[in-house]
């Protein structure tokens, strides 16, 4: 229970900050044209026996715009990596030379383009959804306030303009993320 209105408003902000990040990662990891490392973070691999996080056991570089280098520190593990990427969504082969795994990245077919933007503005809403679902949560806890008579009701009203105007900040930084990532997808 927070005591005071300033609590209520920090909590939500670093909850609402938390779903913008949370969404950015998201967005990052869809496919676009050009290569980046990003797309890898959710890829994990079964590392004598643990599924361990690939960027854990493997250094990544982007030579080229479409090219990107996994070099693993221990050179035993790339079967499993090789297996890991082949096994993901990426829809990409690997290409293993023994001492590092390369992935060329295709130029995206307009349907595939599509695709990833009709994703990334599913991605979009959810992060919306999260951070009116922050604001929904602090707006009860205003309210339990006014009824505990710690708040009046010019002071409540006042809070959820506040509060409003927080979760507007939020949601327009998700929109920019989405208009980037768009941006990104509609390259050629």
């Amino acid at each position: 229970m927070h005591e005071t209105k300033e609590e209520v408003f920090r909590d939500a902000e670093d909850k609402m900050s938390k779903a913008v990040s949370v969404n950015k990662e998201e967005l990052a990891s869809i496919r676009s044209g050009r290569a980046t490392p990003a797309l890898l973070n959710k890829i994990t691999v079964d590392y004598y026996g643990s599924q361990v996080p690939l960027n854990q056991i493997a250094n990544m570089s982007v030579p080229e715009a479409r090219l990107l280098v996994i070099s693993p520190y221990d050179k035993s593990s790339i079967g499993a990596i090789e297996k890991a990427l082949q096994a993901s969504d990426l829809g990409i082969t690997p290409n293993n030379d023994g001492n590092v795994i390369r992935l060329a990245f295709p130029q995206l077919t307009e349907d595939r383009r599509k695709e990833m933007i009709k994703l990334a503005h599913i991605r979009a809403e959810e992060g919306r959804v999260a951070i009116r679902a922050v604001r929904r949560h602090a707006k009860q806890e205003l309210e339990k306030m006014k009824k505990d008579g710690t708040l009046s009701e010019d002071e409540e009203r006042a809070a959820e303009g506040q509060l409003q105007k927080l979760t507007d900040k939020y949601v327009h930084e998700v929109d920019e993320n989405l208009q980037r990532k768009e941006a990104e997808l509609s390259e050629v």
